[in-house]
């Protein structure tokens, strides 16, 4: 007989870890043990579990209005969609649930915007190594086999570019192209950031073709670098951009900023969201945005990065034939490994740390912006710990 199918589907292979609490940094599980979260729900928990902050406007939210629709006006969403404006490149914001929603909206924003022009530009741009989401649409953009076995076929206006491969990009990135879409920094890709000249490079072919520059900030940005999105480092900004993880602290939410020309085609009936911009998320998404933003907070982003990224170079120094090398921006960094990532995942939860792996032989460690230097150096010396035992 067969055994009978999950109430849940199967498509995660899950840790038998059952967290019932946060609190900062850390996770509690059933029984009280005590975890050292260097996920952030990858990097999605910005200010850590449990911000009195969020915990109170939140609250003060759901005693107001929990949903309407956005056939009305609803004022949390205008004063999130001001602070991004304000803080941002951008003319224009629309809010989503996820990631995934906020790439499928890049996607129909820049095909409405070639179709609004007469030009018939249907090719967007990718790299290999992304991770754009888990849509049909986003997992054609990434072109890895992993994601797309089996879901084909596949929209086809996607050409995936080796990372790094600047002649292949000059060669592909000509006036038929509607726009290049990359992330600043890859995560799932193993924490690779694009360099700041690689960066602005692209902006100028970009601006020299007519392509649209859109960059992927989903995992990347709301302070992770030490900056309030990655690209602010190489000075330049795209056409469009997608948001979301950190920007709701932990509650769902995204976000697809523009600038007025990108966004032009996207007219009253072209595209919509039932939950998208609830009241709850965007009164979440506002304090965030007002935490980060902050004078100083972003400063001590960087600091704190750098007291991390000093351990990590100590312990690659100290363990090489476990550890390789330390990748990334402020508190996205990643440990390149000599021994498979998985085994320095549950190396380090026996030691009450979570960390999450990526690809080529990454682990990545994504902490809250929030923790603190006792906490840099305990997750330091547990992660000693975890290297030793190897």
């Amino acid at each position: 007989m067969n055994a009978p199918f999950p109430p849940i589907l199967p498509t995660y292979n899950r840790s038998d870890l059952r967290f019932v609490r946060g609190e900062g940094t850390w996770l509690i599980e059933e029984d009280g043990t005590r975890h050292l979260d260097l996920t952030s729900g990858i990097a999605v928990n910005a200010l850590g579990h449990a911000h009195p902050d969020l915990v109170r406007v939140l609250t003060e939210q759901a005693q107001a209005l929990w949903h309407v629709s956005n056939l009305y006006r609803i004022p949390a969403q205008e004063r999130l969609a001001d602070l991004l404006v304000e803080h941002t490149f951008a003319d224009t914001a629309f809010f989503t649930n996820s990631g995934t929603e906020a790439a499928e909206l890049a996607i129909k924003m820049v095909r409405k915007y070639w179709h609004d022009h007469g030009t018939p530009r249907e090719t967007i741009l990718t790299f290999e190594g992304a991770f754009h989401g888990r849509s049909t649409g986003a997992i054609a953009a990434a072109g890895s086999e992993k994601m797309t076995r089996g879901f084909g076929p596949l929209m086809p206006c996607f050409h995936t570019l080796a990372w790094g491969d600047h002649n292949a990009l000059h060669a592909a990135l000509d006036e038929s192209v509607a726009a290049v879409m990359i992330e600043p920094v890859q995560g799932e890709g193993g924490i690779r950031p694009l360099p700041a000249q690689c960066l602005q490079g692209l902006r100028d072919l970009c601006d020299r073709t007519g392509a649209l520059l859109v960059l992927d900030e989903v995992q990347c940005g709301m302070g992770r670098t030490g900056r309030l999105f990655a690209h602010e480092w190489a000075g330049v900004t795209p056409d469009i951009m997608m948001v979301a993880k950190g920007i709701g602290g932990g509650f769902p939410l995204g976000a697809v900023l523009a600038t007025a020309k990108a966004a032009s085609g996207m007219t009253a009936g072209t595209h919509g969201s039932t939950y998208g911009g609830n009241p709850l998320a965007c009164v979440v998404g506002a304090k965030v945005v007002e935490i980060v933003t902050q004078q100083g907070f972003l400063d001590a982003v960087s600091c704190k990065a750098g007291q991390l990224r000093q351990g990590l170079e100590s312990l690659v120094a100290t363990y090489p034939e476990v550890f390789e090398e330390v990748r990334g921006m402020g508190l996205m960094l990643g440990l390149k490994c000599r021994k498979p990532n998985a085994d320095i995942v549950r190396a380090a939860q026996a030691h009450q740390l979570l960390t999450v792996p990526a690809a080529d032989n990454v682990v990545r460690l994504l902490p809250p912006l929030t923790i603190t230097g006792e906490e840099i150096a305990e997750a330091l010396a547990r992660l000693d710990k975890a290297a030793n035992s190897l």
